[in-house]
C-alpha cells in the first residue's frame, strides 16, 4: 500500500483483491482517504465495487452517498451489488435514480437490474425495463442484455415473451438458448425444451453442460422418460455422461420419470466423493420410495466421510417423512443440530412436513416458529399436518384455520401452486367448511388441477355433501375424463347419501369409457437404525 501514489495504482490494487472482504475494504477505504483519494470519482468506484464484492451492502451504499462525483460505472456496481443482494428491490431503486439524474443506462447497468427483476419474479417492472432498453439501445446492440432479458422473462414464467426476445436478437450465443431452454423447463415444457436445443444445434450453436442439464430437468413425470431417455444418448454421444452436474440432473430425472432401471444404470457412475451427485443419489431413492437404501446411502456417506448439507439432510427428511418410522427422524435431527444446519429454511421444512406426517404436530408447530422467514413451503407443511391429523381434532382443525388466516394476512398466497391450494382446499374441507373451500378454489388465480379438485371432492365424501360433490365432480370428469378417482369418489359420494340408483349409473359409466379403478397398496419398511 506504501508503494501507491496515484488513483490508477490504487485501482490496480483493489482489482486485485481476492477473495474480498469486509475487513480489507474498511482497510482500504481509510488508506484512500489518507492517500488523499476520497474525492476521485476512479478509486472511489473501484472501492464501491470492493464492498460490492464484499456483500458489504450498507457500507457500499453509504460511500455511494459520500461521493462528490459519480460516473456511469459507479451507478452500475451500486445496480451490480444490490442485484445480487438479499434486496434486489434495492437495485431497481438505484437505476430509477440513475436515470433521474440524467445517467443514460449502460448495458453493465441494464444488465444488472434486470437480473434483480428475475430474482424478484416481478415481469411487470422487467417489461417495463425492456421498454427503456430499446428505447436507449442497448438492447439491441448488446448480446448480453438480450439473453438477460430471456433469462428474466423466463423465470418470470412468461417463456412466450422470452421466446419473441430470442428470436429478435440479431446475435444469440449459448447462454441465450440455454436460458430459454431453462425457462421451458421451468414451466414443465419439455417438448419446447426439445425443440429449440434441436433449433440451437441447427443454427450453429452447440449446447453444453448447462443446456444439457436444463433440457433434461424439463423431463419430470413417467411420460417424459422416452425423450429423457434421447436426451441422454445425445449427453452420452457428447462425451457429458461423468460431469458431475450432468449426473445429478440425469439421477433426477429418471427418478422423477419414475424409472427405478434408468436410475440404478446412472448411479453406478457416481463416486463417493462426489456430494452433488451423491445428493441426488439420496434425492432419487427417496422420491422413488426406496426407504431403506436412502438411509443405507447416507451412512455410506458419513462413512466415506463425504460432506453432507442442507440438501442431503432435505432428502434425508423427506423420506423419513414418507416411512413409517420416526426414530431415524429423531437422529437425523440430531445430526442437523450437531452439524449447525439447524437454521437453513430448506432443512426447517423438511423437519416441519416429517413430523408433521408423523402426527408430532406440537414438533412441527416448535419447528415453525424457529424459522425466522416462513415461506410458502414453510406454510404449506405445516397446514399439510393440521389437514392430515385434525380430522376428529377440533383444536387442530382450529389451529390449522388459524395457520391459514395468518398466511392470508401476510401476503403468502399470492405466490402458492397447485400442491399449496390442495393442502388448503383438505385443511378447510376436513373441517367441514366446504363452502369456503368451493370459493377458495373458485377464486384461484391459477387453473385449479386435479389434486384441488380431489382434495374438495374427498371432504365432500366425509361430510356427505352431495350437493358440492357433483359439481367438483362434473368439473373434475371435464377436465380428466378418463381419471377414474374422480368417478369413484362421486359414485361413493351418491351411494353415502343413499342414491343407489346414481351411484351405479356412474360406475355403468366408468365401464362405458373402459376406465378401471386403480388398485391399492400400501408398503410396510423395516425399521433401520442411521449411523
Amino acid at each position: 500500500m506504501r508503494h501507491v501514489r496515484t488513483p490508477r495504482g490504487f485501482v490496480q490494487l483493489l482489482a486485485a483483491e481476492v477473495p474480498p472482504s469486509r475487513s480489507t475494504a474498511g482497510q482500504f477505504q481509510a488508506a484512500s482517504a489518507k492517500l488523499g483519494f476520497a474525492a476521485n470519482v476512479f478509486a472511489g468506484t473501484a472501492l464501491l465495487n470492493l464492498y460490492c464484492r464484499s456483500r458489504c451492502l450498507r457500507e457500499a451504499q453509504q460511500l455511494f452517498d459520500e461521493m462528490p462525483e459519480r460516473s456511469g460505472v459507479t451507478w452500475s456496481s451500486l445496480i451490480y451489488g444490490h442485484a445480487r443482494s438479499r434486496e434486489p428491490g434495492l437495485a431497481v431503486e438505484a437505476f430509477g435514480r440513475m436515470v433521474r439524474a440524467g445517467v443514460s443506462p449502460t448495458a453493465s447497468a441494464m444488465s444488472s437490474v434486470l437480473v434483480a427483476c428475475a430474482r424478484m419474479e416481478d415481469a411487470g417492472v422487467g417489461a417495463m425495463l425492456h421498454g427503456g432498453a430499446l428505447k436507449c439501445g442497448v438492447c439491441g446492440s448488446s448480446i448480453v442484455v438480450g439473453t438477460v432479458l430471456v433469462d428474466m422473462y423466463a423465470k418470470c414464467n412468461d417463456v412466450s415473451a422470452a421466446r419473441q426476445v430470442l428470436e429478435e436478437m440479431d446475435e444469440k450465443n449459448v447462454a441465450t438458448f440455454t436460458a430459454l431452454v431453462s425457462g421451458f423447463a421451468l414451466a414443465r415444457k419439455p417438448l419446447d425444451a426439445m425443440v429449440l436445443v434441436r433449433e440451437m444445434q441447427q443454427s450453429g450453436v452447440a449446447p453444453n453442460v448447462m443446456t444439457y442439464s436444463s433440457l433434461l430437468s424439463s423431463f419430470a413425470s413417467p411420460e417424459d422418460l422416452d425423450h429423457g431417455r434421447q436426451a441422454h444418448c445425445a449427453v452420452v454421444k457428447k462425451g457429458l455422461e461423468r460431469n458431475p452436474y450432468v449426473l445429478s440432473t440425469l439421477l433426477t430425472m429418471y427418478s422423477k420419470c419414475g424409472s427405478l432401471e434408468g436410475f440404478r444404470t446412472v448411479q453406478t457412475a457416481v463416486s463417493c466423493q462426489d456430494q452433488v451427485s451423491l445428493n441426488s443419489v439420496i434425492s432419487g431413492l427417496s422420491s422413488l420410495g426406496r426407504g431403506d437404501e436412502t438411509f443405507h446411502q447416507f451412512m455410506v456417506m458419513r462413512r466415506n466421510d463425504a460432506d453432507t448439507d442442507m440438501f442431503t439432510f432435505a432428502s434425508m427428511l423427506k423420506a423419513i417423512g414418507n416411512s413409517s418410522s420416526l426414530l431415524e427422524g429423531r437422529q437425523v435431527h440430531a445430526l442437523i443440530l450437531k452439524t449447525g444446519h439447524e437454521s437453513d429454511v430448506n432443512v426447517q421444512n423438511g423437519l416441519i412436513s416429517m413430523y408433521a406426517r408423523h402426527g408430532e404436530i406440537g414438533e412441527s408447530t416448535d419447528v415453525f416458529a424457529s424459522v425466522r422467514a416462513p415461506d410458502l413451503v414453510s406454510w404449506n407443511s405445516l397446514l399439510s399436518g393440521y389437514a392430515q391429523h385434525g380430522y376428529g381434532h377440533v383444536g387442530l382443525v382450529d389451529k390449522g384455520l388459524e395457520y391459514f388466516n395468518l398466511m392470508k394476512t401476510d401476503g403468502f398466497l399470492a405466490g402458492a401452486r397447485q400442491e399449496h391450494y390442495a393442502c388448503i382446499v383438505d385443511l378447510l374441507g376436513r373441517a367441514g367448511h366446504l363452502r369456503d373451500a368451493e370459493s377458495l378454489v373458485h377464486d384461484m388465480p391459477i387453473e385449479p388441477g386435479v389434486s384441488v379438485y380431489r382434495a374438495l371432492l374427498s371432504a365432500c365424501q366425509i361430510h356427505g355433501n352431495l350437493e358440492i360433490a357433483i359439481r367438483v365432480s362434473a368439473r373434475l370428469i371435464e377436465l380428466y375424463p378418463h381419471d377414474s378417482s374422480a368417478h369413484v369418489q362421486l359414485s361413493k359420494a351418491f351411494a353415502g347419501d343413499g342414491h343407489w340408483g346414481n351411484a351405479a349409473e356412474v360406475r355403468e359409466a366408468m365401464a362405458g369409457k373402459g376406465i378401471v379403478k386403480n388398485p391399492a397398496w400400501s408398503c410396510v419398511e423395516d425399521q433401520m437404525q442411521v449411523a
